[in-house]
């Protein structure tokens, strides 16, 4: 494993940018993890130049998503099959999913995908070091840290068809509700109704 840092710039300014929505410029170097560890990229059905570059024998119907959209597995070692030479052969033409896919996510909540066959991803996660110019920033973070914990440790507040198993969409619903966690602790039933309405408005 390397043990080298990587810088993942200024947190608050990061976390602006994911509340937004809009896509961030993840700092990757050569690090390719991502797309060697076994994710099934979604490829939305009005992603035409996506499509125009991905073989239709690599994709596959997307299981509960409307007509037209669809999937691309991954090989027998793990690894996306546009991966070549340890380069994305459609870079330029890549889908959505890889664009805004940023690992960052899960630095900043403190956790990891977790499954064996990420481990590359894990070893990334591990190497970024936000930083906290300011008492805002350090403010956040430790938010959507209790963010984090909160739904890890409170799932007994929740439907349990509402909350997710997810990793990825379990922190991205940690940052999502971090602001609940900035002050001083509420009743922990009245949060579970507010990031149950996150989720709502999120799936509506």
């Amino acid at each position: 494993m390397d043990n080298t840092t990587q810088a993942a710039g200024e947190f608050s300014s990061w976390l602006a940018s994911i509340r937004r929505g809009g896509a961030t410029e993840v700092p990757c170097g050569d690090c390719n993890a991502c797309c060697r560890a076994s994710y099934f990229v979604h490829i939305n059905a009005n992603e035409a130049d996506a499509i125009a570059h991905i073989p239709q024998a690599l994709r596959g119907p997307a299981p509960g998503q409307p007509e037209g959209n669809t999937v691309m597995g991954f090989d027998d070692t793990g690894c996306c099959p546009m991966l070549r030479d340890g380069q994305c052969s459609i870079y330029q033409h890549r889908p959505q999913t890889c664009r805004d896919y940023d690992c960052r996510i899960f630095a900043a909540c403190g956790i990891a995908p977790g499954e064996s066959e990420k481990q590359a991803v894990n070893e990334q996660i591990a190497r970024w070091r936000f930083d906290y110019p300011t008492e805002t920033d350090r403010r956040e973070q430790r938010a959507v840290l209790a963010a984090m914990k909160f739904l890890q440790t409170r799932r007994d507040l929740f439907d349990v068809a509402v909350l997710p198993d997810n990793p990825t969409q379990l922190a991205l619903l940690a940052l999502s509700s971090y602001h609940l966690f900035e002050n001083e602790a509420g009743n922990p039933q009245d949060i579970a109704v507010m990031i149950t309405a996150i989720i709502e408005r999120r799936q509506s």
